[in-house]
């Protein structure tokens, strides 16, 4: 397989990166000309091809190195007579937050072969500032949930923090995913309904979304998982907020002492489990870059070690990386290869 020769070296890494710009900006409308280009090199007529190709202005991406260009071009039409994950998006009219939110959902290769499957699913959020589109476009997380057979849901949040707001009264991302994008899930799609069938994981701020949800709806998830988390959003203080990128999570979770503070903070939902609470809870796996910021790495090696202390089942890495989406391209098959591992299919 070419992907597990692509990471040997540099050079590898470049063309591996090649053929991601290929698949997220090209594949739809050049599909057919990478295809006869690449039967045209195996067929060892480069000298033709480059000339046709190569020079014409219509293909910026074909000026690169020879080397990139073929094994880019020859992964492309290796690949495209192969099932592909289907990609479907739902304009979903929220009533509780009184919009469209839309969502992604990534089905597996058999989906519509398999007709007597259900399917476990994991809901992936994404991060502050980032879209429900932002996990399909910017990583390849579909081709990485093809090894596995399940659905992968990534539902719109805004920059809600996956909270019910203090003050906004539509703001209701919390309920929201409770109480109406997974029964429209389940309505629309064969998964399975039971908690063992359904996971939760994202990156920073869903990072902090899907490790609340684990902890507040534990009768909901059989597994949590967070890249980044953004874990103590809810532990800073007005000025902290105020000079930082989180202000707008000032008006969200009320003033330093409110009630909804309190209710979402997980270190306060981890001091106040009771032994019962605890033996009910999912599975939590969570990691961070060891060059992520001083807002972000500290929390986790805090919650890491206040999960460890109340003997919360967890598992928690550090690993190279900062807060990018390098970083969560790479661990997102962590994640999927966990949360496969929690869940059991029908």
């Amino acid at each position: 397989m070419l992907h597990s020769t692509l990471r040997q070296n540099p050079d590898d890494r470049f063309v591996e990166c090649g053929i991601r710009s290929l698949r997220s900006r090209y594949c739809n409308s050049t599909l057919s000309k990478t295809r006869a280009f690449a039967q045209r090199i195996i067929r060892n007529d480069e000298k033709s091809a480059m000339t046709n190709e190569l020079t014409s202005d219509k293909f910026p991406l074909f000026r690169a190195q020879y080397r990139l260009i073929t094994s880019i071009l020859i992964w492309g039409l290796l690949v495209s007579t192969a099932p592909a994950q289907r990609v479907e998006t739902v304009k979903f009219e929220s009533k509780l937050v009184n919009a469209v939110l839309p969502y992604n959902v990534v089905l597996p290769k058999d989906y519509d072969t398999a007709h007597a499957t259900r399917y476990p699913v994991l809901y992936l959020l994404h991060g502050l500032t980032g879209h429900y589109s932002d996990w399909v476009s910017r990583t390849n997380v579909a081709d990485y949930a093809s090894h596995y057979r399940l659905i992968v849901v990534t539902p719109e949040g805004n920059d809600g923090w996956y909270t019910d707001s203090a003050t906004v009264a539509t703001d209701k991302y919390e309920s929201y995913i409770l109480k109406e994008l997974i029964p429209d899930v389940q309505q629309r799609y064969r998964t399975i309904e039971a908690r063992y069938g359904r996971s939760i994981a994202g990156l920073s701020m869903g990072g902090y979304g899907s490790l609340k949800f684990g902890l507040k709806s534990p009768e909901t998830f059989i597994f949590a998982g967070s890249m980044s988390g953004a874990f103590g959003v809810t532990r800073l203080g007005e000025k902290e907020m105020a000079a930082s990128r989180w202000e707008t999570s000032l008006k969200l979770f009320g003033p330093v002492g409110s009630e909804t503070r309190k209710a979402n903070d997980l270190v306060e939902i981890i001091n106040n489990l009771t032994a019962a609470r605890i033996s009910s809870l999912p599975f939590f796996y969570f990691d961070c870059g060891t060059e992520d910021s001083d807002r972000i790495f500290p929390s986790n090696r805090e919650l890491a070690a206040l999960m460890a202390a109340k003997k919360i089942p967890h598992e928690y890495r550090e690993l190279p990386g900062d807060h990018s989406w390098g970083y969560w391209d790479q661990q997102v098959r962590e994640v999927l290869k966990i949360a496969a591992s929690k869940m059991k299919a029908d």
